[in-house]
């Protein structure tokens, strides 16, 4: 069901719950001369006035705002300040309408200082919509609307159990390898799914150009950029969300490219992630905001002050920002049924945002980030269960069945918190252990405080044995965006640590653990052909670890091109073999003889088998190539008839009679299917 809010926002300009109504809020709003594209002469002030049904929202209809069909138009609310950190006195200023759905962040589009005696210039971005057969009609500041891009394709999109994951920053490549920086943006994004695109800001960057599809070629089957939402500081992760329902304007602008198209633009690749198969998912950050409207509009509804003692402050980190409220109960209009009810305005200011970007550009998944931080397992709970009702809504909207498997709702705590899987409040957690793990792991080292390696390999490869009862439970990744401090960097730089001369090799056999493992992999952008982090982070500002972008050149160097080849390999086999998609492991054999550190497991039942052969060693069998070498796997399945053993990793059959029989090499896994 589409919140009632979203729905009466069609047709008038709505403020919800204004703290102070004394003077009245009002709707500043006009269009920019093309000739003048700074000047607010066109602007008008029009009063607001509490609606008699629901006297929280103020509002005036859009019809009796002598808009012209057709017109563009930028605005803000006027209101008085109600952030109590204010020490000048009452201040009156313009801020950006919460609900808006386009932001335009162009610095002559910012908002003036009202006529008011205690007038204050509050420089928020001007809130956009296209007024057109009497609705209000969410745009780009230039006017342009989708059209229909972002059609929802779900017989080609995988359930849950299928997915690999592909994170990607939202600073995400260079120029060069050098101190050239440039942000992409989503017609950049566009160009790894479509072999036909070339990426505006990076038109020479060879991995990116026509005729090559990145992510097709890599085989993921989901996105995951970081944070989409407008943020008042967009050169680092998009971390600090200003306006909720609104799309960051640069990630639609390219460099020679005036007006953001981000709306249209993201609209038009999720579309294209559907086409080709791929599921699109949102990262949402709910902690805290940073420059969010409700911070003058009636802060003691939405936000903590900080020290005052508020019980909702308790230890969470507002990183400079402002910490959401999501346990202060009032009773009045409720935004999702139109009824009076007792609610948390922070709770509904969340999933009116949240219905927005499922009816806009029908996103297929969610990730909460910091779910420790928001500190509320009821308020997660809502979200999960409002987002997987909505899901389900609207496929009985448009006559297909949405299928509760192809949406997933999972959340980033870094203590892998996992009474929110068993309490039912998340789908699934980002699996912080497997990365602690498998970094212990390629050095053939216990993973801290296990008493044996066997162990903590098993608890890698199947997170049932860490707590998790289901694979979409447990999100598996090698490295997460956070590469600040030590054993978090790239993996890259994580090995080059330790002066190790087979690098590529124990990259490699960390990609088999996290595609052969119980759980969904995912991909932090540039691992899987070991990019690596440029700036020193060692003794630099946090900011350093965000600004480092994938650099998408390297590639092409023939040893990563090599990890890349090898990587796709088992990514296909991830996405389409029956036997990862199910929990079922088993442990086949362990040699910790001799030195060795060989261990082999099976997953899947039946006929539907994948055996990986791993070691974690420097032992290799002596003379490999001789026709006498050999290494045997014991209990190895016996091959039935009509079938064959195929190595994924240097894609070959197996003879015969070399089945559970072949040599090994230091630090290699050899991962086998039967077909």
């Amino acid at each position: 069901m589409i919140p009632h809010l979203l729905l009466r926002r069609k047709t008038h300009f709505i403020l919800w719950r204004p703290g102070e109504i004394n003077p009245p809020p009002s709707l500043y709003i006009g269009q920019f001369p093309a000739d003048d594209p700074g000047s607010f002469q066109n602007f008008q002030e029009i009063p607001l006035t509490p609606n008699p049904e629901y006297p929280e929202l103020w509002e005036v209809a859009a019809a009796n705002c002598q808009l012209q069909p057709g017109g563009v138009y930028h605005y803000w609310f006027k209101v008085t300040n109600t952030s109590p950190y204010n020490t000048e006195g009452r201040q009156i200023l313009y801020c950006t309408d919460p609900l808006a759905t386009t932001v335009d962040r162009r610095p002559l589009k910012l908002a003036p200082k009202p006529n008011d005696a205690d007038g204050i210039k509050s420089n928020d971005p001007a809130s956009v919509i296209l007024y057109q057969d009497g609705q209000l009609i969410p745009c780009n500041s230039d006017g342009k609307t989708g059209k229909g891009f972002a059609k929802v394709y779900e017989a080609s999109l995988v359930a849950n159990n299928h997915l690999v994951m592909y994170k990607l920053p939202t600073r995400w490549t260079r120029t060069d390898i050098g101190t050239g920086l440039m942000d992409a943006t989503f017609q950049d994004m566009m160009a790894l799914l479509n072999v036909n695109a070339v990426p505006p800001n990076f038109p020479d960057t060879e991995a990116l150009g026509v005729g090559q599809a990145y992510l097709l070629e890599l085989g993921v089957n989901a996105l995951e950029c970081l944070p989409l939402a407008d943020s008042e500081d967009p050169w680092q992760w998009g971390y600090g969300t200003a306006n909720f329902l609104a799309v960051e304007d640069c990630l639609g602008c390219p460099e020679k490219q005036e007006v953001s198209s981000s709306l249209t633009d993201l609209e038009a690749l999720v579309a294209l992630c559907h086409q080709q198969g791929v599921r699109f998912f949102l990262d949402l950050v709910l902690s805290y905001a940073m420059g969010q409207p409700y911070r003058n509009i009636k802060f003691a509804d939405f936000f903590v002050q900080w020290g005052i003692g508020d019980p909702e402050q308790n230890n969470r980190d507002g990183f400079g920002g402002d910490l959401l409220k999501y346990n202060y109960w009032v009773k009045g209009y409720e935004p999702l049924t139109g009824e009076r009810d007792r609610f948390v305005p922070g709770r509904e200011l969340i999933k009116v945002a949240i219905a927005h970007w499922m009816e806009q550009y029908h996103i297929d998944g969610i990730r909460l980030d910091s779910v420790n931080n928001i500190a509320n397992y009821d308020f997660i709970q809502e979200i999960r269960d409002f987002a997987h009702g909505h899901w389900q809504d609207q496929g009985k909207q448009s006559k297909t069945e949405h299928n509760p498997d192809h949406f997933l709702v999972v959340g980033q705590d870094s203590n892998v918190s996992l009474s929110l899987i068993h309490q039912n409040r998340l789908d699934g957690l980002w699996n912080e252990n497997f990365k602690q793990i498998v970094r212990q792991v390629i050095l053939g080292e216990n993973a801290v405080g296990d008493s044996s390696f066997e162990w903590s390999l098993r608890k890698l490869i199947d997170c049932n044995y860490l707590g998790f009862t289901d694979g979409t439970q447990a999100v598996n990744y090698l490295t997460s965006p956070e590469v600040g401090g030590v054993g978090n960097e790239r993996l890259y730089n994580y090995l080059s640590q330790y002066n190790i001369p087979d690098l590529p090799q124990r990259i490699k056999l960390a990609f088999v653990c996290l595609l052969t493992a119980v759980g969904i992999p995912l991909i932090l952008a540039g691992e899987e052909f070991a990019d690596e982090h440029d700036l020193n982070i060692s003794d630099q500002p946090a900011v350093h670890r965000q600004i480092d972008p994938v650099n998408y050149q390297r590639v092409n160097d023939p040893w990563r091109k090599d990890i890349f080849n090898y990587v796709a390999r088992l990514v296909h086999l991830r996405t389409t073999s029956p036997a990862l998609a199910i929990n079922d492991t088993w442990f086949l054999h362990a040699d910790y003889t001799e030195g060795k550190r060989v261990v082999a497991w099976q997953r899947g039942r039946g006929d539907n088998l994948v055996i990986v052969v791993a070691n974690f060693s420097d032992y290799g069998t002596p003379n490999p190539t001789s026709p006498e070498a050999e290494y045997i796997v014991p209990n190895w399945r016996n091959t039935p008839p009509g079938k064959q053993w195929r190595e994924v990793t240097q894609d070959r059959i197996v003879p015969p009679e070399w089945v559970g029989r072949e040599p090994i090499f230091p630090w290699e896994a050899k991962v086998y299917v039967l077909e």
